[in-house]
This record gives structure tokens, C-alpha cells and sequence, in this order.
């Protein structure tokens, strides 16, 4: 089930579409401003962005130049009353997939979206856990917008504790999932997650933490 995150201060309008995408099976979280829109982009992984233009506290091309700065390429259609070429032309340039321009049929906007998730390259990977975004397929973890310099042993570490959030993790387990080569033992594990926390605390890292479970492993949670 694709997740999509529907940005639309129209209370009518955010209405019916939820309804209707969610009647097509889709899973759907709406927001109304873009403060909303922010707040529930960092806390939750989407597949799809539906964006008004207009917002009470800005403008959608704000947030889609927000998301492709992070480095994010999650499809967004963008939804506006606007009629002018130079409107749609600002939407694309600022990283915009496409444009529907407002009043749009259910089955237009329908036709749009599968498009857009369809298209592989635009479906990257995601994590998103508090602050923390992991783009999968770039290998990247992004802290607000600013790159963690993270060794390979590191990310893939990192990575496999955020796709398994407020779990613990035994070290078998990491050694398991993260050891390809045959290089990484107990120890070994103890001191790549160590690096993992001096990093976080060189960029004050505030929200989530690795947390040691005595005698098992770890566990990554927000705090």
C-alpha cells in the first residue's frame, strides 16, 4: 500500500481527496499548512507528496525546494488554482514531477499518481525516524538536511537499526545482517557503533539515540 502525504489547506477539497485515494486503496495522512506538512514528513516515510500551491504559512514550492535539498527524490504533484504557465513552470524548476491544475477529475489525478509510482528511479528507499533521513539507494543518512559522514560498515549498521526502530538488536543479529567479508566480530560491532554515536553528538544530534540493551545488543530509539 503506497503512502501518501496530501498537503491542502482547502478543508472540502482535503476531504473528498482523502476519501477518494483512500477509497482506491491508497494510505493517507493530510496536512492543512506546511508546518504540518514538515512535522509529519520527519516523522513518518512517504511514497508520494500531493502539494497545493497556495498555504496559509507559504507556498508549496518552499516545501518541494525543502525535500530535493535534503536530497529526497519522493514523487510530488503539485495541486493549484494557478492557470499560468510560469506558475507550472516554478513547480517543475523547484523539482516538482508534475502539475494538476485545480478543478482536476478524480480519474486524472488517479492516472498521475500511478505514474509517478511507477517510475523507479523517483521511488527511492526511505527511512525517515525522527530527524533522521536515510536515502537507501544513495547510501546517505541526512540529519536536517546536513550528511553524516558515515564508513560503509557505519551506514549499513545505522541503516538496519532504523528500519527496525525501538527494537533490540542482538549483535549476532547485526553481525548477520551488516558482515559480508567476514570482518566484523563482537568487538567490532561495539566499536563502529561507538563512531556512530561520536557523530551524532559532533552535530548534536537531538531526538534519537542508541540505546545499549546489557548483554544482548542495542536498540535505536527517539528520546
Amino acid at each position: 500500500m503506497s503512502i501518501i502525504l496530501l498537503v491542502e489547506d482547502d478543508p472540502v477539497l482535503g476531504r473528498s481527496l482523502s476519501v477518494g485515494l483512500e477509497a482506491e486503496g491508497y494510505q493517507v495522512s493530510w496536512a492543512m499548512d506546511l508546518a504540518s506538512a514538515r512535522s509529519k514528513n520527519r516523522q513518518s516515510a512517504f511514497d508520494l507528496i500531493l502539494l497545493d500551491v497556495n498555504l496559509p504559512d507559504g507556498t508549496g514550492f518552499d516545501f518541494c525546494r525543502e525535500i530535493r535539498d535534503e536530497g529526497s527524490r519522493i514523487p510530488i504533484i503539485m495541486l493549484t488554482a494557478r492557470s499560468d504557465e510560469d506558475s507550472a513552470v516554478t513547480g517543475l524548476h523547484m523539482g516538482a514531477n508534475d502539475y494538476v491544475k485545480k478543478p482536476f477529475g478524480s480519474k486524472e489525478l488517479q492516472a498521475r499518481i500511478q505514474v509517478a509510482l511507477k517510475e523507479p528511479v523517483l521511488r527511492e528507499q526511505q527511512i525517515r525516524y525522527g530527524p533522521v533521513l536515510a536515502l537507501l539507494g544513495q547510501r546517505k543518512i541526512l540529519i536536517d538536511k546536513i550528511e553524516i559522514d558515515f564508513n560503509r560498515r557505519e551506514f549499513d549498521i545505522f541503516a538496519y537499526l532504523l528500519a527496525r526502530p525501538e527494537a533490540v538488536i542482538s549483535r549476532e543479529d547485526l553481525i548477520s545482517a551488516t558482515n559480508n567479508e567476514g570482518e566484523i566480530f563482537d568487538r567490532t560491532i561495539d566499536s563502529h557503533v561507538s563512531h556512530i554515536r561520536n557523530k551524532l553528538k559532533k552535530l548534536e544530534v537531538a531526538g534519537v539515540a542508541i540505546q545499549s540493551v546489557y548483554g544482548v545488543g542495542y536498540r535505536l530509539q527517539k528520546i
